[in-house]
């Protein structure tokens, strides 16, 4: 039980800017602590709720989705944000995979990356301000479980990209299929009662974003980094939004 505690707030830990209890971090921690990475999402998403039905009577929603997410990048210290511009720079300017990885190594950001940021920033703020007010909650909850989840299948089916260090080597090929199993349950379990019937078309997107996603990366650079897990959680997030605002 303790152990699972431990797994737990590691997950927050490394996902999050969260004030959480500090727990010893362990080689091994962050691939056994992957199937809580949907709970982070649950609880990211349900704050990010909380905030924009207590701004809605006083505020337009243009504003209060500018503050919504900018409580998604402070609440996770713009990890995913910095990974997908990253990923940006790398796979918009390298032609091939040694100056791919060299890209990604590097902490400047270039064109291609401002780009891709500035982009995935203003899709959601447009997104969440045309979310429907009766399906928030639905939606930004799912989407954050979910853009979580796809960590779990790209790290259990892809190698890291590059030996020695990074944050890929950490978790890619060395998370068990029953963490996956876990997460993917849980995953399912709140989209499926956030969502009832409807809980198939996150879901799918979800899974297709992940599985072209992860060939992609197999064909550039053979396998994952840690910039690409987050590059492919932030593709998820605005798709499950774009979702949302479809449907309406």
């Amino acid at each position: 039980m303790r152990r699972l505690v431990e797994e737990f707030l590691v997950a927050f830990q490394f996902l999050t800017r969260l004030p959480i209890l500090s727990v010893p971090y362990h080689e091994d921690s962050l691939s056994r602590s992957a199937k809580f990475f949907p709970i982070v999402g649950l609880t990211i998403g349900l704050c990010a709720c909380l905030l924009q039905h207590a701004l809605a009577l006083h505020l337009t929603r243009p504003l209060v989705a500018l503050l919504v997410l900018s409580f998604l990048v402070l609440a996770t210290g713009g990890l995913h944000e910095d990974a997908l511009a990253d990923a940006g720079d790398a796979f918009g300017g390298g032609n091939d995979r040694r100056q791919v990885l060299a890209i990604l190594r590097d902490s400047r950001i270039g064109s291609f990356g401002a780009l891709t940021l500035v982009l995935s920033l203003l899709a959601r703020f447009l997104l969440l301000s045309a979310l429907p007010v009766n399906h928030f909650v639905n939606f930004v909850v799912s989407a954050h479980v979910l853009c979580r989840w796809t960590t779990l299948p790209l790290s259990l089916f892809l190698r890291s990209a590059r030996e020695g260090d990074g944050q890929g080597i950490r978790i890619a090929k060395r998370i068990s299929p029953e963490s996956v199993l876990v997460g993917t349950l849980l995953s399912l379990a709140i989209i499926l009662y956030l969502m009832r019937i409807e809980f198939w078309i996150p879901a799918l997107v979800t899974v297709a974003i992940t599985a072209l996603s992860g060939f992609y990366y197999f064909r550039r650079i053979g396998g994952v980094t840690g910039d690409c897990f987050g590059a492919t959680n932030q593709l998820t997030e605005i798709a499950v939004y774009f979702c949302g605002v479809w449907s309406a």
